[in-house]
């Protein structure tokens, strides 16, 4: 009896220990008090779920050193992880010296938030890092990372199919087809056809002819744009310290 209360204790332990955590390094003093203590509750109670820790680091960069060079330093001299150093991460760092950010999924995180869905995530928030709006980048950063780790690795996880105002019209269209289905049986059976009007002794096909002209074909010139996308993208790499992780880069 006594070995099964332990392992819920150790549960509870758990989830209380990962919630102390800072993960929130504002070192660019971008978010005030209050908005970094409500983030890091945030990244720690989405980040219980899933077993990953959501983190978020920003620096003013003095080193100008690269972006994902970075990032791929603070997991190795911080070693966060969800259970144990260097583990289960995910790390949005911001550089605000060249003005760009790196996202970067390490170990679960790698798996679940690959380079796409990384990509994904940083689109969706870059426009309120570009306006200013820190803390709502930073919570929709948290939250979409929670969402995205829900989907299976390989899913799109902004299919259509998973939106619910497309599972909602569908479940209508089905409904209203099978309504439409027992409506017309029950009105009996329909016994007037294309014959019931025809008078057969007058009603003939005269002629019919297919007669081919000639084909025109019309070529038309498909203009390429020149300038390449200035929104990101990059993908992972490994770490100094030999840890791999997918990635996503680009300004804001």
């Amino acid at each position: 009896m006594a070995a099964c209360w332990l392992f819920p204790l150790f549960a509870v332990d758990k989830v209380a220990a990962a919630g102390n955590k800072n993960l929130i390094y504002d070192k660019a003093g971008l978010l005030s008090k209050q908005e970094k203590d409500e983030l890091n509750r945030l990244a720690n109670e989405y980040g219980a779920e899933r077993e990953t820790d959501f983190i978020i680091y920003t620096s003013n960069n003095e080193a100008n050193k690269d972006v994902q060079l970075m990032t791929e330093d603070f997991y190795d001299k911080k070693g966060p992880g969800y259970d144990k150093a260097h583990g289960n991460a995910v790390i949005l760092a911001m550089d605000m010296h060249n003005r760009e950010i790196y996202l970067a999924g390490f170990y679960k995180a790698k798996e679940y938030l690959d380079d796409s869905r990384l990509d994904k995530i940083r689109d969706k928030i870059t426009p309120d890092l570009t306006d200013g709006n820190y803390e709502m980048a930073f919570e929709k950063y948290i939250r979409l990372s929670y969402k995205y780790m829900g989907y299976e690795p390989g899913v799109n996880p902004e299919n259509i199919v998973f939106k619910l105002w497309f599972q909602l019209g569908v479940s209508i269209v089905i409904a209203w087809i099978i309504v439409a289905v027992m409506v017309s049986r029950s009105g009996g059976k329909v016994t007037v056809d294309r014959t019931t009007y025809q008078d057969s002794a007058t009603s003939s096909v005269v002629d019919r002819r297919d007669e081919y002209t000639h084909t025109t074909v019309t070529k038309r010139r498909i203009e390429s744009s020149s300038d390449s996308s200035s929104g990101g993208g990059g993908g992972g790499g490994t770490t100094s310290g030999g840890h791999s992780h997918s990635g996503s880069r680009g300004s804001f």
